[in-house]
């Protein structure tokens, strides 16, 4: 129950999806006081297979949502999004800069991969 003197609670991901365009597949990363759109294009997604050794995107996605991913998998599949959405620092730079607790970051990376493969009208 929320009082009316109680400010909303906004976890990190809500506050990321300002600057995003989520009908663009985007979503919203935080990396040192500003927010950069991310998003996995077909290049993302091939560098993401690369990091990853993925027999398949599908594999990927399945390990996410049968909760079988690794913090490698979500710094993978979010320095990827960053990539994809136009940001060019260093892979160290965003795992050690993300504003997000790790199961933050498990959102943002799981919120990325479906918005991926999102079928329209779905």
């Amino acid at each position: 129950m929320r009082f009316p003197w109680q400010a909303p609670v906004r976890s990190a991901s809500s506050r990321c999806e300002r600057g995003a365009n989520p009908w663009a597949g985007e979503v919203a990363v935080r990396l040192g006081g500003r927010a950069y759109p991310a998003r996995l294009t077909l290049a993302a997604l091939a560098e993401l297979e690369g990091e990853l050794g993925a027999e398949s995107m599908v594999a990927l996605v399945e390990r996410f949502e049968g909760g079988r991913f690794s913090a490698r998998d979500i710094g993978a599949v979010l320095v990827a999004g960053l990539r994809g959405g136009g940001w060019r620092g260093e892979s160290a730079e965003c795992l050690a800069g993300i504003e997000a607790s790790p199961a933050e970051a498990a959102e943002l990376a799981a919120r990325l991969l479906a918005r991926a493969f999102r079928i329209e009208g779905t």
